[in-house]
């Protein structure tokens, strides 16, 4: 087995992701950045899609569950991880996906805050 490490970072989206209810009207915008652990032998001998983890798929996925609202970000990092094990299952070794809420509105003046789960 030859793995090797599929990395898409900052996909940006705006979503309706929160506990408050202005949250869940006016929305948010989130980076999200997945990683994912799959073995590259095939596709690095032959150069064809169809034997690599596609991660336009993984993309879509993503982009998909970002538009179903959550109240939690665990939440939102936990069906992300659910829908690319779905999709893809044997051809994960291992996947760690960080959703990170832009300006949450916490009282003050935050960049970010963020959850990050791995399986």
């Amino acid at each position: 087995m030859q793995y090797g490490i599929i990395e898409i970072e900052d996909m940006y989206f705006h979503a309706y992701h929160g506990h408050f209810k202005e949250e869940q009207v006016v929305g948010n915008n989130f980076i999200i950045y997945a990683r994912i652990e799959t073995d590259c032998e095939a596709a690095s001998k032959s150069d064809e899609l169809d034997d690599a983890l596609n991660y336009l798929k993984a993309y879509e996925l993503i982009q998909e569950e970002m538009q179903i609202p959550s109240k939690l970000l665990e939440h939102v990092t936990a069906r992300i991880l659910d829908r690319l094990y779905q999709e893809f299952g044997d051809q994960i070794s291992k996947a760690k996906v960080k959703v990170s809420k832009l300006n949450p509105p916490m009282g003050g003046q935050i960049g970010s805050v963020s959850v990050t789960q791995e399986r």
